[in-house]
């Protein structure tokens, strides 16, 4: 079998969805991924089934403000949403996670599902700002098993958000040194610790006096 016909195959089988519909009205180049046989659930394995860099796989969450109000964010499934940081992206006091049972009748999506293309209205959307650096992009095609590849600068064209750091950082031991606060907490500590030695120093020296 030519390669050819080998890459018409699953466009003839596939069944297009939302989020590829509104690619191909926009003249979108993209591609159609399937990693139903790989049983992948979560986003981190979907992603090392079919090869990607966690940092280029997608993931899109959908929350409600303080005031009510459903945003989405688009983050590297590798990575956790920093809610605080949420929030202030869209200038709510705080944002939560909409419960599961709402996704479907908010989204149009089920959970495993959920692509930032092609939502049953349209929600306020940001997007990690990692996604600037990247020459390719992969997340839901609305459908679990399928996921899309496309260039992140093409995404302007069929979806209208906006880009800030959404992620929470993971503090190591090496981070930690770099905060102001704990450089001089450290400092605090090991004084103290001084400072107990010395009087133990002394105390000794009086009983042996």
């Amino acid at each position: 079998m030519s390669r050819n016909k080998w890459a018409e195959m699953p466009v003839l089988r596939m069944e297009k969805t939302n989020p590829m519909r509104i690619l191909d009205r926009a003249g979108v180049e993209y591609e159609v991924l399937d990693y139903t046989a790989s049983g992948a659930v979560s986003g981190p394995d979907v992603a090392a089934a079919l090869g990607e860099d966690p940092a280029e796989a997608f993931k899109t969450l959908v929350t409600r403000g303080k005031s009510d109000r459903l945003y989405v964010f688009v983050l590297p499934v590798s990575k956790e949403l920093d809610l605080k940081k949420a929030a202030a992206s869209v200038g709510e006091k705080s944002v939560e996670m909409i419960k599961s049972k709402e996704l479907l009748p908010t989204t149009g999506y089920v959970h495993g599902g959920c692509s930032p293309l092609g939502m049953r209205r349209p929600l306020r959307t940001v997007v990690d700002s990692s996604v600037s650096s990247l020459g390719r992009m992969y997340f839901s095609a609305g459908k679990i098993g399928l996921q899309v590849r496309m260039d992140p600068k093409d995404l302007p064209k069929v979806l209208d958000f906006a880009v800030a750091d959404l992620c929470r950082r993971r503090r190591g031991s090496v981070v930690l040194l770099d905060d102001p606060d704990l450089h001089s907490a450290a400092f605090e500590v090991g004084l103290g610790n001084i400072l107990q030695h010395a009087v133990s120093e002394v105390a000794v020296h009086l009983d042996h006096g």
